[in-house]
């Protein structure tokens, strides 16, 4: 879907107020480097049924009338596990603006999170998600596993209700280069939102386009150390072989799927204001007949070693045996997708969900054979800091 706000023609302010527009509830916003989405109410939900997931969106999206204009969207998220039940509608209406990135106004400054007594209990505590990185290392070394992400979480109580609107101005003004959602959850009254630095896919006509990320390093306030991490991170070995197990399933899941594909050599880096990742831009091109579509391209790489591990039915186990909680929508990708199979869907990371009175932050980190305990929690520790800074200003 090629359209005036993805080619540059932005009015200042049109991607700003679509940001302060968002409340939660029926509204579901979505911000990438090419466009700004924000859409309201439920023309039809997508169900749950022993049919494949692209299945029964491409029949709702068929007999779903057209959204703003335009033809029919669906919209949302979709769990780590894809059997079970997803977040994802058509809209009644939906505004689309250019980038973020592109409106001036985006670098106003944020509005400051209330005052609020947060009680924060860690999920599981840093020393059990320490003995589970230890026990993943001892069953790597053993010979049954090549890689498993494991992940933690924050949960953070309050007496008021979590600010969703200002939580999610916070995360689009600190990264607006990144992605950025907040859409209902599963559960009724929960809202999914975060800021991911990671594209699983996009189509637009048959250009397809994957971004991985893995291997990463917190960044630093001073420059000269900043510079150093950096450096690091593009010579650290076990970075490096983290990230090529990456990019060798994605390049294995896309390429059944493409005309061509191209997937360089070596990674570069790309960063947020919390982390240095390495990253890898893959693209392709699709046949002109029967092209998949972006749901499909996305559901075929998902879930990429980046957020599970490998082989990847060994690191669903592994997290199964080894983490206290359902990642739920956590772990899975949410975007957009049209009728016409153009879309983007985004890794969900960074994120949190959040109910009446709690923040459920999630953060994870790519175990393999050279990792350690200690290392992963940091790491772990520095991911919650771009929800933490939305929160409570806590950098």
């Amino acid at each position: 879907m090629t359209t005036p706000e993805a080619t540059g023609l932005a009015t200042v302010g049109a991607a700003t107020a679509l940001l302060d527009a968002y409340r939660p509830g029926s509204a579901r916003f979505f911000a990438s480097p090419t466009r700004t989405l924000l859409a309201h109410g439920v023309q039809a939900e997508i169900g749950h049924d022993e049919r494949p997931l692209t299945t029964r969106v491409a029949q709702t999206l068929a007999a779903a009338s057209p959204v703003g204009g335009r033809g029919p969207i669906v919209l949302g998220a979709v769990p780590f596990d894809q059997r079970e039940r997803a977040a994802l509608v058509v809209p009644e209406a939906a505004g689309w603006g250019p980038p973020l990135s592109a409106d001036p106004l985006i670098a106003l400054a944020a509005p400051e999170p209330a005052a609020t007594a947060w009680d924060i209990r860690p999920v599981p505590a840093p020393e059990a998600y320490g003995a589970g990185v230890t026990e993943a290392v001892r069953r790597m070394r053993a010979g049954t596993l090549d890689k498993v992400v494991l992940a933690r979480t924050l949960e953070l109580r309050s007496a008021e209700p979590p600010d969703i609107p200002v939580l999610l101005q916070r995360l689009a003004r600190r990264d607006p280069q990144g992605y950025t959602f907040a859409v209902p959850g599963v559960r009724a009254g929960s809202t999914l939102i975060g800021a991911s630095p990671e594209l699983l896919v996009s189509r637009s006509g048959r250009n397809v386009l994957a971004n991985p990320l893995a291997g990463s390093a917190k960044r630093s306030t001073d420059l000269a150390e900043d510079v150093r991490r950096a450096t690091g991170l593009l010579e650290s070995e076990k970075d490096l072989h983290e990230h090529a197990v990456v990019v060798a399933a994605v390049r294995a899941a896309l390429a059944p799927l493409c005309e061509t594909l191209e997937v360089p050599e070596r990674p570069t880096l790309v960063c947020t204001a919390a982390m240095w990742h390495l990253s890898t831009t893959v693209t392709g091109t699709l046949p002109a007949q029967d092209p998949a579509s972006a749901l499909e391209l996305a559901c075929a790489l998902h879930p990429t070693p980046a957020v599970c591990g490998t082989p990847t039915a060994t690191a669903r186990r592994t997290i199964a045996d080894l983490e206290p909680f359902d990642r739920g929508l956590y772990t899975g990708m949410v975007g957009w997708g049209d009728a016409d199979g153009d879309g983007e869907w985004v890794v969900t990371i960074r994120c949190a969900e959040a109910d009446a009175d709690t923040l459920r932050l999630y953060a994870g980190a790519g175990i393999v054979a050279a990792s350690s305990p200690e290392a992963e929690i940091a790491e772990t520790e520095a991911k919650f800091r771009t929800f933490l800074h939305a929160v409570a200003g806590r950098s």
